[in-house]
C-alpha cells in the first residue's frame, strides 16, 4: 500500500451471492469491490462520478490487474483501500488493497488505468478542477 499518498476505504459485506461452489468470493467481484473503492474515493475527495458525466466527461477502464493472496467468505468483512497510484494529463490509475476486516490479511491487491473521454470516445485532457479534486499518486 502506498504509505505517502492519501487512502480511502470502503467496507463491504461478502454477499453469498458473490461466492462460487468452493465458498470463496469469486475473483471478477474483486473488479465491481474496486469500483465501489473508485466511487468512495471521489467521494470523500469532494467530488462524484455522475457530475464528471454530466459534464460530458467519461472514465472508461483502459487496463486492470489484479492479484489474489487469500480467500474471503460469506458474511466476511472486507475494506478496499484505494488511491491515486498515477495522475497524468488524460489518464489515471487508482490502485487498490483489498483486506479483511477482522484479521488485516491481504486478499486481494490491484489497479485499473482509465483514460479520460468525451461521448463519442475521443481522448481528452483530463479537466483540470477535476485532477486537483483528485490529487495524490505521481503527475506527470
Amino acid at each position: 500500500m502506498a504509505k505517502d499518498r492519501e487512502v480511502v476505504e470502503a467496507t463491504v459485506r461478502v454477499r453469498y451471492a458473490e461466492t462460487d461452489t468452493m465458498g470463496v468470493v469469486y475473483h471478477t467481484n474483486y473488479l465491481i469491490w474496486f469500483e465501489v473503492g473508485r466511487g468512495e474515493y471521489m467521494r470523500q475527495k469532494g467530488g462524484d462520478y455522475a457530475d464528471f458525466e454530466a459534464q460530458g466527461f467519461y472514465l472508461p477502464v483502459s487496463e486492470v490487474d489484479a492479484r489474489f493472496i487469500a480467500p474471503a467468505r460469506y458474511g466476511d468483512l472486507v475494506i478496499i483501500r484505494t488511491w491515486m497510484e498515477e495522475l497524468r494529463s488524460r489518464s489515471l490509475t487508482f490502485a487498490y488493497e483489498a483486506v479483511m476486516q477482522e484479521t488485516g490479511q491481504v486478499l486481494a491487491t490491484g489497479h485499473t488505468k482509465h483514460i479520460c473521454t468525451d461521448r463519442e470516445g475521443r481522448v481528452w485532457v483530463i479537466p483540470r478542477k477535476m485532477r486537483e479534486l483528485l490529487g495524490g499518486g505521481t503527475e506527470k
